[in-house]
């Protein structure tokens, strides 16, 4: 029993691996890095943690916890930033075309927590984009721009950075083109006009949905990981990777034989961006109930 399970965790890991190298190239939208605990909830009703390189489709649903933040890659360059606490649906996804006719659309939406839609991230490439994000209740269509935005509890609000983009509230309707501007919906029926923010408040934005620097970056690409566990016993191992997995970690296993021919089980974080992003990833697990050696 506990060799299918490390068997299947192997085969997990694999097809992440295979996913990973496909989505890059040909998937609208992949995870380029995170900052643990996320998740994905499939189209098809599998709950798995987010993993760096792993290529969402229509219908995922990404779920960020407490502290966790998420970088998503368009195909054609854009930048999805996701904050803690924040849920974002993907739908209609589509790169088409070619050249100057190449157009990448999508439906995302955002009922909860902060987000940043970005072209200035990875240079993106020549393409239109038609993309809508909704923001709980009021939805931003976006030709090629900057934008940030969040759905709170009391209010959504939508901030453009850069561009253009086509707001709907309800029955009003209107085009923000000024940088800097900021449209607010309150939760009680009540509606803020277009101001202007101050370079204050937008940084303060930006900072809810950027990776900081030692926060337990996990990247597509990392080449460092975290040892959480070495055991002789098949059935810890893989009780701790299922725990794991469960909690929105993106944990793997390996089995090997130690100098004394000893067959050990290992259960690791991988893909970490730099050592020092590993002792954050070690109190972010000690917050979530690990113990570790």
């Amino acid at each position: 029993m506990g060799g299918a399970v490390l068997r299947q965790a192997w085969i997990g890991v694999l097809l992440c691996g295979l996913l990973a190298a496909e989505g890059a190239a040909a998937h609208t939208v992949m995870v380029d890095s995170l900052v643990s605990p996320a998740w994905v909830d499939r189209a098809a009703g599998l709950r798995e943690p987010l993993r760096a390189g792993m290529a969402l489709t229509d219908g995922d649903r990404v779920i960020t916890g407490s502290g966790s933040r998420a970088l998503l890659r368009m195909s054609e360059g854009s930048a999805l930033r996701l904050g803690e606490n924040a849920v974002l649906a993907l739908s209609r996804l589509s790169d088409s075309g070619g050249g100057a006719q190449r157009v990448v659309t999508g439906f995302i939406d955002v009922p909860q927590g902060a987000f940043r839609f970005t072209s200035q991230v990875f240079g993106a490439h020549a393409a239109r984009r038609d993309v809508t994000i909704r923001i709980a209740a009021i939805s931003a269509g976006i030709r090629g721009t900057d934008v940030w935005g969040k759905a709170a509890a009391d209010r959504d609000l939508v901030c453009l950075i850069e561009g253009r983009i086509y707001v709907q509230n309800g029955k009003r309707a209107f085009t923000m083109q000024d940088p800097l501007s900021y449209y607010i919906a309150n939760r009680d029926g009540g509606t803020e006009a277009v101001e202007v923010t101050p370079d204050t408040q937008l940084r303060e934005w930006a900072a809810e949905t950027d990776i900081p620097a030692r926060a337990g970056q996990i990247r597509f690409g990392g080449k460092h990981r975290v040892t959480i566990r070495r055991s002789v016993s098949e059935a810890e191992a893989n009780a701790l990777y299922r725990r794991l997995v469960a909690e929105g970690f993106p944990a793997s296993t390996r089995a090997f034989r130690d100098k004394r021919g000893v067959l050990r089980f290992t259960v690791f974080i991988g893909s970490l961006s730099e050592p020092k992003e590993a002792d954050a990833v070690k109190a972010r697990l000690q917050t979530a109930g690990f113990r570790l050696p």
